[in-house]
């Protein structure tokens, strides 16, 4: 069987999608939709696109179309998930859900109700290190799992623009964090605390929004972690996590453009971090995509599921709710007092 794609949304994040989606053999990609379609044409020709429209409905209403990815704003995930469910489309949508745990759990439900595939596009649980430091976690090889450390920081802050749109640090960048967090240790975030600042750009701030952040976890498990954050490190797409547990530790370090470390009588020195996620991740990306796609070829559960977007969300709920308040925030409660925002 060949499954025919349809790309809602046809930004950056779209163009990686339809560029990887080529790239596998059971795909066809048929159409692709975007508000503005006027400079698409020759991309879509060279990638094979069939339909370019302007109307994602001309995408849910295809009948010849199995699924969908949503590479839209994320103001508009929740209701595109909802249509796409039923138009009886299986659904891979770029985080977050959403920035409101009430749309999220209706687009959840709809999902549910239409009985389709919802995979959220949380891209690091697919990095072959990360995926390995879960591996070795869940063998027991470390024993049980103490301390979580994960240093998150990109090479430089987006937009001021895009910071008023961003839905704030912890739902645009840290949620990928809190996400990893749940991921490697199998256990859910039952408090959070944080304390964040403004240290890169003043005019962050004035955004309504902090550029660094340093979060502590506590677990079901009860185990912690720590997560740091920077809108700024000048070295590069700085990406690292460590786990220690009572039988040893394992670590992931910065993936380079080559391991080659040369010393002479000055220095020593290596390679820059990679400079940032396009190239970081370039494989989980594809990797992504395609075990959506086998998802739906076997009639599986998927890696990532909405369960696994809203409690994400709900950490970052709890984490701004920490930083406004400088108090340890149960991740419980804020689920509870959430579910009407």
């Amino acid at each position: 069987m060949k499954l025919t794609i349809g790309i809602i949304g046809a930004g950056r994040i779209g163009k990686i999608h339809a560029g990887n989606l080529r790239k596998i053999p059971q795909v066809r990609v048929k159409s692709i939709s975007d508000v503005v379609i006027d400079h698409l044409d020759e991309w879509a020709q060279e990638t094979e696109i069939e339909v370019v429209t302007a109307d994602y409905q001309d995408i849910l209403n295809d009948p010849e179309i199995h699924a969908v990815f949503i590479c839209t704003p994320t103001t508009t995930h929740a209701n595109l998930i909802i249509e796409a469910a039923a138009a009886g489309k299986h659904i891979f949508c770029e985080k977050p859900v959403s920035f409101s745990v009430k749309e999220t759990k209706s687009a959840l439900e709809a999902v549910q109700k239409a009985g389709v595939k919802l995979q959220v596009g949380f891209n690091r649980r697919f990095d072959f290190n990360f995926r390995k430091i879960q591996e070795v976690v869940q063998s027991g090889e470390i024993g049980t799992p103490h301390i979580l450390r994960i240093t998150s920081r990109d090479p430089q802050p987006p937009s001021i623009d895009y910071i008023k749109t961003s839905g704030g640090i912890f739902m645009d960048m840290t949620i990928h964090d809190f996400d990893m967090a749940r991921y490697i240790m199998n256990s859910e975030v039952v408090e959070v605390y944080v304390n964040g600042a403004v240290l890169v750009n003043p005019a962050i701030g004035e955004a309504g929004d902090i550029d660094t952040a340093v979060i502590s976890l506590k677990f079901a498990n009860g185990a912690l972690g720590v997560i740091d954050n920077s809108r700024s490190a000048v070295y590069g797409y700085d990406q690292r996590l460590e786990i220690f547990g009572n039988k040893g530790a394992a670590q992931a370090d910065n993936n380079r453009a080559n391991t080659v470390e040369i010393s002479n009588a000055q220095h020593v020195t290596k390679e820059k971090p990679l400079h940032f996620f396009l190239e970081r991740y370039a494989q989980a990306y594809f990797d992504e995509a395609m075990e959506f796609i086998n998802a739906i070829l076997e009639n599986k559960e998927v890696s990532c599921s909405g369960i696994d977007g809203l409690q994400a969300e709900l950490i970052a709920q709890a984490a701004r709710t920490s930083l406004e308040t400088g108090a340890p925030i149960q991740v419980q409660l804020v689920g509870q007092s959430a579910a009407t925002v």
